[in-house]
């Protein structure tokens, strides 16, 4: 009698996971073959007519700083229409020299910045001000490169109606480590299956943490008030929150350092689940509800982007059941069901499907196979270890800003 109540039990339980992971992956499988349709909204080319403030918030990156800058100043738009400033966020190195000697400008923070999110703040407060005269800005983090045509195709971008947009990112060090390599197909399955189809609905695509632009009149009227971990997906949940679309900008291309060792991986997304989750708190009732009121699909959307590591936490647990059940040799009663009992299966289709999936999205984004070779066989891994992640960051508390190491020093003309 008990045997029956707890398979009874665990038989509720696994069908009721089931069917909330099959629902989940369905809404990402229907919007993700948007990425194949005839892309609406095609940003076309225009005369160079706006003028960026290119903003750097930076802490100590006097390793990497000077390729950045380098890259902007090979920017294929008017030297007179984009100026590069630095938000040295108390840098005790020589970030600022270097900086300054390669013609970018220096706003040195004056108060105790703890987030890129509060940096960044105080740099559209200070160029907000009468005494400069922009018309959009655009972000980058210090460790990055970025592609020649970046700025024209903002101004391309801002020309076509846009008031906001997200870049393409890609690596300058994807064949460095599985780590680097794991990064980098995670960006190129996000680019491609996420922002890209998103861009082909007409809806939203999402803010990555660089290569972004937003126009002054954003700022002017919504501000830049960010206060999670995350300020980037934060910025878009308040995008969507006010009807504003974020565009995709595919050929407008920034060039990420990635992370090369665990322990810093394990730091990097340590802060991303933590914002992540704090936005889930924070907007999760307010994009649903705005979603409904007033029909504007990207809240519900990102209402469900804020889901990701509760819905990676019931995955684990449908699999921990699933295991209790093929060692018990329980057999359950399956409602709806894509593998029925065998753990084994699982196992092995979700391995090979990140394999395939991987090697598609290189070969579709014509990418060399060679330089993200490593994280093909490791990607699956490397999501796998977002579980205790995760797990953690649901009983965190407190998070202090622990800064990534950069030291990654490649020239844009060996990328391109």
């Amino acid at each position: 009698m008990l045997f029956e109540l707890i398979k009874f039990v665990l038989s509720i339980f696994y069908n009721f996971l089931n069917i909330f992971i099959i629902i989940y992956i369905l809404y990402y499988v229907i919007t993700g073959i948007f990425t194949f349709f005839s892309k609406k909204n095609v940003i076309k080319s225009y005369k160079a007519k706006y003028k960026f403030a290119v903003i750097i918030p930076a802490r100590n990156e006097e390793n990497v700083i000077s390729h950045l800058i380098e890259s902007l100043n090979k920017q294929k738009y008017p030297k007179k229409l984009y100026d590069i400033y630095v938000i040295a966020n108390n840098c005790v190195d020589k970030t600022q020299n270097i900086a300054l000697s390669l013609g970018a400008k220096v706003i040195e923070v004056e108060e105790n910045i703890k987030t890129k999110g509060e940096a960044l703040k105080y740099g559209f407060d200070v160029l907000n001000s009468p005494k400069y005269n922009y018309d959009a800005y655009c972000i980058f983090d210090a460790d990055n490169i970025v592609h020649p045509n970046f700025l024209k195709r903002m101004n391309d971008t801002l020309c076509s109606g846009f008031k906001v947009a997200q870049g393409y990112r890609d690596s300058k060090n994807p064949a460095d480590t599985w780590i680097s390599s794991s990064y980098t197909l995670f960006y190129f399955i996000q680019n491609y299956f996420f922002n890209q189809a998103r861009m082909n609905m007409n809806w939203s695509s999402s803010i990555n943490g660089t290569g972004f632009m937003v126009s002054k009149d954003i700022i002017e009227k919504y501000g830049f008030n960010t206060v999670t971990m995350t300020e980037d997906i934060e910025f878009a949940a308040q995008c969507a929150l006010n009807g504003v679309k974020i565009a995709f900008v595919k050929d407008a291309i920034t060039y990420d350092e990635q992370p090369l060792t665990f322990k810093e991986s394990w730091k990097q997304r340590k802060r991303w689940s933590i914002g992540t989750i704090e936005c889930l708190n924070k907007y999760f009732i307010k994009l649903i509800k705005t979603s409904i009121k007033k029909q504007i699909p990207q809240c519900f959307d990102m209402a469900i982007f804020f889901t990701a590591p509760i819905v990676l936490l019931i995955s684990f647990a449908f699999f921990v059941v699933l295991s209790i059940c093929s060692i018990c040799n329980i057999s359950l009663p399956l409602f709806l069901s894509l593998f029925g009992n065998n753990v084994l299966l699982v196992i092995i289709l979700g391995y090979f499907a990140t394999i395939l999936i991987s090697i598609f999205v290189i070969l579709a984004e014509k990418k060399e196979l060679k330089k993200a070779f490593k994280g093909v066989f490791t990607l699956a891994f490397f999501m796998l270890t977002w579980v205790p992640i995760n797990i953690t960051c649901l009983s965190k508390k407190e998070y202090i800003w622990e800064p990534i190491k950069h030291n990654r020093k490649i020239d844009i003309d060996n990328l391109i």
